[in-house]
């Protein structure tokens, strides 16, 4: 095995292991400079993507996964709605529950809503956010009305 090979396979332990001590299921590329550069993390997530020990949430945004008991699958490490909830936090962007979300949490409304649709005040956002095939949507609230 060359030199090469054998110091991406210790990066990967390394950032394995950093990634298994980390609280929380979500982890962002830039929580794990100190480990290499930005192009070897890139490559690095790729792989662990690729096994299937992290899913690729977003740019730069991972998530970690466990073994499903049942079909015996690695499956992400929590529902999509806190891996999003955690990822917002972690990058800083302030969201709330939708429009149809609000409604229901209040009792004036007994439909549940499906989608992960998340209010983001007047701000505009344009980050993909998604696990599989499920994304979260944006409603921006305001206007030149309100």
């Amino acid at each position: 095995m060359s030199t090469r090979a054998k110091k991406k396979l210790r990066l990967e332990d390394r950032v394995m292991s950093t990634i298994k001590r980390r609280p929380g299921v979500v982890i962002l590329r830039s929580e794990l400079t100190k480990l290499g550069g930005r192009s070897q993390l890139t490559r690095v997530l790729a792989t662990l993507v690729a096994a299937r020990k992290l899913v690729r949430v977003g740019h730069g945004i991972y998530a970690k996964t466990k073994l499903n008991k049942f079909t015996g699958t690695l499956m992400p490490a929590a529902a999509f709605e806190s891996i999003a909830a955690e990822a917002f936090a972690k990058i800083g962007i302030t969201v709330g529950p939708g429009v149809l979300a609000g409604e229901y949490n209040s009792g004036r409304s007994t439909q549940i809503p499906m989608m992960p649709v998340v209010t983001t005040g007047r701000r505009r956002i344009t980050r993909k956010i998604q696990v599989g095939s499920k994304r979260v949507i944006y409603e921006r609230a305001g206007g030149k009305d309100e």
